[in-house]
């Protein structure tokens, strides 16, 4: 499992392109079907994929967890990417389509098991109670269309786990789609003092990228992703990027709130 450790903001702009990605960047989460984890220090996010085929996948605790199970005093979240999958929860199936959100809560005992076809995304968080399974569908999530075509930032917001809406302990879940023509996301800037946000980037094509931007508002730098990659924001980095082309995006949270409002907007003017 990869480690992406806690990185101060001072430390920030002495990184090079290479320590960039080694500390804020899980990519290559989708050879197999064996799961590929990616450990976060910030709020300790547990980033996972796997490519499920016909033969059930059955999820377990990473042995830098040091718990008996992956549901031990943790929540989940699977997305799949690009195709349907059959999650089975305690011997209970849940057909989850692409860009549709199955949460299932914490549990010392439980067992989770996909198959199915595509790229499934895995998102875990520590949670101090457990709350009911739900499957949140993408037509029926909470959604707002956002931005202006002259911005190039024409986006639809969809809210999965959240305090409205699949209720959690700590993990807060959505995905962003921008229409044809915009390639920009997440405006304004904004900061989460009280939380990491981590974006998986998807729908781009295999020549495609996005120019991400994180660290201090007033002192950036970019990480350059591509189709699948996922990319860790503490609370003191922005978070924005821009396409070659549009895209999604699965945007997640963890820490000691859910209030989807509790951010710090940065003016497009004073980033640097």
């Amino acid at each position: 499992m990869r480690l992406l450790p806690s990185t101060h903001p001072d430390d920030f702009a002495r990184l090079t392109t290479d320590e960039l990605r080694g500390r804020f960047l899980a990519d290559g989460l989708f050879p197999s079907p064996t799961p590929t984890w990616a450990l976060a220090a910030d709020d300790r996010m547990l980033l996972g994929g796997l490519v499920a085929g016909p033969e059930a996948v059955v999820l377990v605790a990473p042995p830098e967890l040091h718990a008996p199970s992956l549901l031990a005093r943790r929540e989940l979240a699977v997305v799949p990417l690009d195709g349907a999958v059959t999650v089975t929860v305690d011997g209970v199936d849940h057909v989850v389509a692409a860009l549709d959100v199955l949460y299932v809560g914490a549990g010392d005992d439980r067992e989770v098991a996909v198959a199915g076809e595509g790229r499934v995304y895995l998102v875990s968080a520590p949670a101090h109670a457990a709350h009911p399974d739900a499957v949140a569908r993408r037509d029926e999530a909470d959604g707002a269309r956002l931005g202006e075509q002259e911005s190039a930032n024409v986006r639809t917001v969809r809210r999965y786990v959240h305090a409205d809406g699949v209720r959690s302990a700590n993990l807060v879940l959505g995905i962003t789609t921008l229409e044809p023509g915009s390639v920009w996301n997440t405006m304004p800037p904004h900061t989460h003092a009280r939380r990491t946000e981590v974006y998986l980037y998807t729908g781009l094509g295999e020549e495609d990228r996005v120019v991400h931007l994180a660290g201090p508002p007033d002192g950036t730098r970019s990480i350059v992703l591509a189709d699948g990659d996922v990319v860790v924001s503490p609370g003191w980095s922005v978070h924005l990027g821009v396409g070659t082309r549009a895209y999604s995006f699965v945007w997640a949270m963890a820490g000691e709130n859910q209030d989807y409002a509790d951010m710090d907007p940065v003016g497009i003017a004073g980033l640097r």
